[in-house]
Order: C-alpha cells, then sequence, then structure tokens
C-alpha cells in the first residue's frame, strides 16, 4: 500500500467523523428537498478552502425545484499542475424522511461504538465525506499530480435524480472532455465494486368504468373490479414467469438476480382525501395502479412492456366492458460497466492493497445516478463504490462505520493515484 497516502488519510480520521455528522446536521430530506442550499454552501465553503474551485447550480425548472425548495447543486474541481485526465466524485446529498422507530436523533449525527449514526449516514454522506477526505490526501501527497479532481454533491437522487446528475448531465458536467471517470461512493459494502445496475419500468395503469350510485351498481362499471382482473392475472400469469428469469448479471442479493415487479401503489373511487371518515357512494369510474418492474440485461425493454400490454389486451377481448390505458413514467436500461475498464481496474487495486483480497463484483438490484452519468453524458467508466452496508439505507438508526469510512478513503485514494498517474494502463 502507498504508505504516504495511508498515512495522510490516517492524519485527518477526526476531520472524517467531523465531516460526516456536519454533513448528517442538514436534515436534506427529500421530498420536498429541505436544507439543500445550506449544505450545499457548506461543501462549497470547505473544499474552497482546498484549492477547489467551487460552483452552485440549481437545477431550474426540475421537478420539486421552486424558490422555497431550490434543486442546490455543487461542482468542486481541482486542477493538477498539468493536462491530464478528470476523476469524478459523485455523491448525494438528499435523504430520506427519518420515519419512526429510532433510538437516537436522526439528524444529531450521533458517534457511538465506532459509528456515526444518522439519517444518510451510509445513504450516502460517509460516501461523500469519504471521497472529500480521500481527495484531500490524495493532494497533500501528490502536489504536482497532473489533471484533474472534481467533487459534487448533488440532489434528488432518492426521487430520480433529474434535478441534479439528470441537470448537471444535460448542461455538460458528465462528458467528455471534461469528465473521464466517475466514481460514485454508494453503499455497497467496502470490498465490492457496483459495475451498474438491472433495469427499471414504472408505468401507470387505469381502468376504466362508468359512475353510477353505489346503491345501484349494475347500473354502472366497477373500475375497481376491472383492476382486480388485472392483479388475478399478474399472480397467476406474470409473476411466475418472471420468476423463471435468470440473469448473468452479478446482483446482490441473490432473490434479485431475476425480473421483478412490484405493484407500488393502488387508487380508485372517491378517495378518502376527499371524504376523510366517510363513505363513497359512487361506483368508481377510475382505478389507477403504479407498477415498478425490474428487468435483466438480457431482456428487452419492448418486451418488458409487452408482456404487461397482452395481459390487459386479453383482458379487453375477454372481459365485458374492459378498457384500460398504460403512461410510461420512467425507464432506465440495465447497465453493466466492464470489470477492466479503467475506474473498476482502479478500484480493484485498492481494494487489493488495503484489504489483500480481490474484490467482488457486483450489480444494485435498483438504479442510482449511474443511469443519467450513461445515458445523458455518455460516460461510460463509472461503479459505485463507497462505505456502508446497503441493507442499513433508510432504515431506523443507519449508521457507518468509522473504520469503513477510513478504509474506503484509503481505496479511493489509490483509485486516484492509478487514474491519474497513469498506472491503470499497467494494472
Amino acid at each position: 500500500m502507498n504508505e504516504h497516502i495511508s498515512r495522510a488519510i490516517a492524519e485527518r480520521i477526526d476531520d472524517l467523523v467531523a465531516l460526516t455528522v456536519d454533513l448528517i446536521r442538514f436534515p436534506t430530506v427529500n421530498p420536498p428537498g429541505e436544507g439543500y442550499t445550506p449544505c450545499t454552501e457548506y461543501i462549497a465553503n470547505r473544499l474552497k478552502k482546498q484549492g477547489f474551485q467551487t460552483t452552485l447550480i440549481r437545477g431550474e425548472d426540475t421537478p420539486g425545484d421552486n424558490d422555497r425548495y431550490p434543486r442546490t447543486n455543487v461542482i468542486a474541481r481541482y486542477e493538477g499542475r498539468r493536462p491530464g485526465p478528470t476523476v469524478h466524485f459523485n455523491s448525494h446529498i438528499d435523504v430520506v424522511e427519518a420515519g419512526a422507530g429510532w433510538t437516537v436523533d436522526p439528524f444529531a449525527g450521533v458517534v457511538r461504538d465506532g459509528k456515526v449514526y444518522g439519517r444518510g449516514a451510509c445513504d450516502m454522506k460517509g460516501g461523500l465525506a469519504a471521497s472529500i477526505i480521500a481527495a484531500e490526501a490524495f493532494i497533500a501527497v501528490n502536489p504536482d499530480f497532473s489533471g484533474a479532481i472534481e467533487i459534487s454533491g448533488t440532489v434528488d437522487e432518492e426521487s430520480g435524480g433529474f434535478g441534479g446528475v439528470a441537470y448537471l448531465a444535460q448542461k455538460g458536467f458528465f462528458s467528455k472532455p471534461r469528465v473521464d471517470h466517475v466514481i460514485i461512493p454508494e453503499p455497497l459494502n467496502k470490498d465490492r465494486i457496483c459495475l451498474g445496475h438491472r433495469g427499471v419500468w414504472w408505468a401507470e395503469i387505469e381502468t376504466k368504468g362508468s359512475i353510477a350510485h353505489g346503491s345501484m351498481p349494475f347500473l354502472g362499471d366497477s373500475a375497481i373490479r376491472h383492476m382486480g382482473a388485472v392483479l388475478h392475472a399478474f399472480e397467476e400469469e406474470l409473476f411466475p414467469a418472471l420468476d423463471a428469469k435468470q440473469t448473468r448479471m452479478p446482483v446482490v442479493p441473490e432473490g434479485a438476480r431475476r425480473s421483478t415487479l412490484n405493484l407500488n401503489s393502488v387508487h380508485g373511487g372517491q378517495t378518502e382525501d376527499y371524504f376523510p371518515g366517510l363513505p363513497s357512494p359512487n361506483v368508481p369510474d377510475s382505478c389507477r395502479l403504479v407498477i415498478d418492474r425490474r428487468f435483466l440485461i438480457e431482456e428487452d425493454i419492448s418486451e418488458v412492456r409487452n408482456e404487461v400490454v397482452r395481459i390487459l389486451e386479453r383482458l379487453k377481448r375477454e372481459r365485458p366492458k374492459f378498457d384500460y390505458a398504460i403512461r410510461d413514467l420512467m425507464e432506465v436500461l440495465p447497465l453493466m460497466t466492464e470489470s477492466d475498464a479503467p475506474v473498476p481496474t482502479a478500484i480493484a487495486r485498492g481494494i487489493r492493497e488495503v484489504f489483500g483480497k480481490e474484490p467482488e463484483y457486483v450489480i444494485s438490484p435498483g438504479t442510482y445516478d449511474q443511469k443519467h452519468i450513461s445515458r445523458i453524458g455518455h460516460l461510460h467508466d463509472c461503479v459505485a463504490y463507497g462505505p456502508g452496508i446497503l441493507d442499513l439505507a433508510h432504515r431506523p438508526d443507519e449508521w457507518v462505520g468509522i473504520d469503513d469510512m477510513v478504509e474506503s478513503a484509503k481505496v479511493m485514494a489509490i483509485g486516484l493515484d492509478v487514474l491519474l498517474k497513469g498506472a491503470a494502463k499497467a494494472a
């Protein structure tokens, strides 16, 4: 291991913990998108003191952006002494709501028993802090390096990333020649390299009916009953077919190594939003189902969609008065970076040096901001690597281990050393 880098990071452990605590104390809850501006200003001020050029960029006119909750992102850049490649560390600053069941204040950044607790500790403010410490340590040890280092804190990953990485990618911040390599410090275990993710198709299915008085349902046509037929067909036909599909992608956990469908929500009739605690007097003329279909690299998106449409079309032929509409909400194709690309090669070198073992290559069951970097920025040398255990994300008493952050920071710094000193070509 590069002893100079290891020592530089060891000297910054207290700073790493303090930085993680400070980041957790910004309650950047999404939705609605609280605290984005003060959090990004804090990151910018921190990195300015280290010699980075910083820019705050608002994702204007993106979902959720308004003057009360501006979608404020930060990008910081440190130029080396000579031209060379740019390595970019991208972390999202938004977190999900705290929820119930906590034994500590979710936004206090409690440090106890070698762990930092708080909402976003592992997903992914610990990873952001580790990447900052890794970059600062690398610069301190290698002041004459060639190329550039960028660090970003971006918003809205938990709701699709449209005001964050997607917006920035559209503006050219995640494309060559500005950026060559991207590392996303998502919490997928410190000895794993995440090469990509499964695909996702989100859609809304609406079954249609005819309104009538609830005491005379025979005069109307219940859209909810039609949706029941859809759900029954899914249970009998679609779920078993999806469960039989397997992949060569190394998806974790094992249960995600096949196609899946989640029924996200069902809405039908006069809802309690309008008549809380009161009965609905009408036959429902509309029922809407939101589906979350996760698919594999072996599957084609058109067939993924057609599997659902075929069932709906059959019901339309066979079921009296059945009618439907389907609306696409989001479509993301599966991604899998080759394990011998420059970034995974560099991170693998770091894992070998820090842990004395070969890395495990995995695929995420869900998407993250790599999707925008690939499809919009057309930059494919990108992986997720960072401290933390994904199973702890979004749960009460979320935490990140201090030793995990330190070791991950060492891996990241070694990765910088490989990518910016040209050693990736010789690996």
